[in-house]
């Protein structure tokens, strides 16, 4: 099972106005905020590109690290997670999108715009998708404290 959130370090800004964040599981992950509630969300955004470059330029996307102490976990939004778990699918499975695409009855663009991080995708799409890899998707809520 893959877990969409990895860990972030904030650490504070030298003058001790803002933090900065790295995600060690992606070096290219680079960002900061001057309040922690802001600087969650910019982190959530960074992470997101962060993936998104990584799947448009068919980069691997590394598992996310174990939580070490002082550091916390970011989420990927929920409007990419859906196209991620189609990416790693895919990948794993070696399946050629024309492949998927006859599987689906589609073109091999549909198979393509399902997984652009920047098309807006139907989740019945992704989900059948997923389907004829033989995945799922299993969504968790829990507690935020």
């Amino acid at each position: 099972m893959f877990t969409a959130a990895y860990p972030a370090s904030f650490l504070p800004e030298e003058n001790g106005k803002g933090f900065h964040v790295r995600l060690q599981d992606l070096p290219e992950a680079l960002t900061g905020g001057t309040d922690l509630t802001g600087t969650f969300a910019q982190a959530a955004d960074c992470l997101a590109e962060a993936i998104a470059g990584r799947i448009v330029r068919g980069d691997r996307i590394p598992a996310p690290s174990k939580l070490r102490r002082g550091q916390y976990p970011v989420s990927v939004p929920l409007y990419l997670a859906p196209k991620l778990a189609l990416y790693l699918a895919v990948l794993e499975s070696g399946m050629r999108n024309t492949e998927l695409a006859k599987r689906l009855g589609v073109s091999e663009t549909v198979v393509r715009r399902m997984l652009d991080p920047k098309h807006n995708t139907k989740p019945e799409k992704i989900q059948a998708s997923l389907a004829a890899l033989g995945k799922r998707i299993v969504f968790r809520f829990e507690d935020a404290a």
